[in-house]
């Protein structure tokens, strides 16, 4: 039997003042307690921009349109859980309210006062601050 990665994705979603960004303060384990990006896993069947729009719905209550591919990420270590890859989206809210979910809650934080972020959410963050700069796409290793 093979132990493959399991596939997921996580969500940057700008608001609309295109300052902010949408977070959770997750209440499940891993990283109980820290802020992380919307995202979850890939259910079987599921394309994984279906799976990104899905998870953002079931975490925060909004409705994303999916922009663009910020990277994506594999280091073995990013998940405690198991090994985990991750494609990262950009995206913008098109409709639904902000809500809670049993995994978090969720709000919005300015992008320059996100400081410590769990799994490996800083690095994302990161490459997401470098993206605005010059639009360009990362690699989990860089």
């Amino acid at each position: 039997m093979y132990k493959n990665p399991a596939p997921t994705t996580n969500v940057i979603i700008f608001d609309k003042t295109g300052n902010k960004i949408c977070l959770l303060k997750r209440n499940i384990e891993p990283h109980l307690g820290k802020l992380a990006l919307p995202g979850g896993y890939v259910d079987y069947g599921e394309m994984i921009e279906q799976a990104a729009i899905r998870e953002v719905k079931e975490e925060t209550g909004l409705d994303i349109e999916l922009s663009e591919i910020l990277g994506v990420y594999s280091h073995p270590e990013r998940n405690p859980s198991k090994h985990t890859i991750s494609t990262v989206f950009i995206a913008k809210v098109i409709g639904g309210e902000l809500t809670n979910s049993s995994e978090g809650k969720a709000f919005w934080l300015d992008v320059d006062k996100v400081t410590e972020l769990a799994f490996d959410h800083n690095l994302i963050l990161s490459h997401f601050k470098k993206w605005l700069e010059n639009k360009t796409t990362s690699w989990s290793s860089k």
